[in-house]
């Protein structure tokens, strides 16, 4: 079997596809709590890791609701989204479980989005030879990639952008992405963007030469350049130069956390058969078990 490359998996894209889909069918034995998002964020990634085999592969999961450094920059951000309730924070942290036991090296934080966590084991895991995959939807996570082999991967639909994808789909190149986004902003986010600027005006202004900050420093050099409304988009930023700058340390996602100090350190490990039987088990769902033992076989195949 060929091994897929390094695999960083956007847990929670996973984990929220399954919660707004599957039916209540299954319950908790301990608490009663339904376990529907586990069970399909499992077998998800029991499916991958039985297809693909990846050698390096580590999960993250967002655990700065409310509390991350983003928040304390901004009341604002992610305000409008409600906070997981008692049930729904059960399941996140049993998918997160389930992640371990079967032999994923998780990571977390209470200051840090799992977007952050990404771009930094991005960082570490491109200095080894060897394409990198980023298992997620996010378009924020456009601005992690630096080389020509690494590419975001939308496992659901099968679809990889690499960074000419990039370009392409928004106009701008990776490096640009997050200053695209403070200019347009992101509703999801509760990340304003400058009225009346959208993705096209917004790659338009960012292909003149200029970085974000160039152009902040002196709006005025915008009135001159070869683009429709030239003049007004000047105004525009000088005016909103303040919320920009705030959009653009919202935007810009943290590479430089110390997580691992090589790739060999997401290693995937031994599935544990016995605990993630009684965990199966517990969940309500004692069949599921069985297929640890697959992932074991596959593994066997590289060791």
């Amino acid at each position: 079997m060929s091994l897929a490359p390094v695999c960083l998996i956007d847990a929670s894209i996973y984990i929220f596809r399954y919660y707004f889909s599957m039916p209540p069918n299954w319950f908790c034995q301990d608490n009663g709590y339904s376990t529907e998002t586990v069970y399909g964020y499992t077998n998800f990634l029991l499916g991958f890791m039985e297809r693909h085999n990846p050698r390096w592969v580590a999960a993250c999961f967002d655990e700065s609701l409310g509390s991350g450094f983003r928040h304390q920059l901004s009341p604002d951000y992610k305000a409008s989204r409600a906070l997981p309730d008692e049930a729904l924070a059960f399941q996140l942290e049993a998918c997160k479980t389930a992640t371990q036991l079967l032999g994923l090296r998780t990571f977390a934080s209470d200051a840090y989005e799992a977007d952050d966590l990404l771009a930094s084991l991005y960082r570490d895991c491109a200095a080894d030879e060897g394409a990198i995959a980023l298992l997620s939807r996010d378009k924020d996570l456009g601005q992690v990639l630096t080389r020509e082999q690494d590419f975001l991967w939308d496992y659901s639909g099968d679809r990889k952008h690499y960074l000419a994808d990039i370009e392409t789909r928004f106009g701008v190149s990776s490096a640009q992405m997050a200053d695209l986004q403070a200019l347009v902003g992101d509703p999801s986010d509760d990340i304003a963007g400058v009225p009346g600027v959208g993705l096209k005006t917004a790659a338009a202004l960012l292909n003149q030469g200029r970085s974000l900050q160039q152009l902040l420093q002196n709006p005025q050099q915008i009135a001159d350049f070869p683009i429709r409304g030239a003049r007004t988009l000047a105004v525009k930023v000088a005016q909103f130069t303040p919320q920009i700058e705030l959009a653009l340390s919202l935007v810009t996602l943290k590479a430089d956390l110390a997580l691992i100090s090589e790739r060999n350190d997401i290693s995937r490990r031994v599935p544990d058969i016995l605990a993630f039987t009684d965990f199966c088990q517990r969940m309500g769902w004692p069949a599921v078990a069985k297929r640890a033992q697959r992932l074991i076989d596959v593994q066997d195949e590289y060791q």
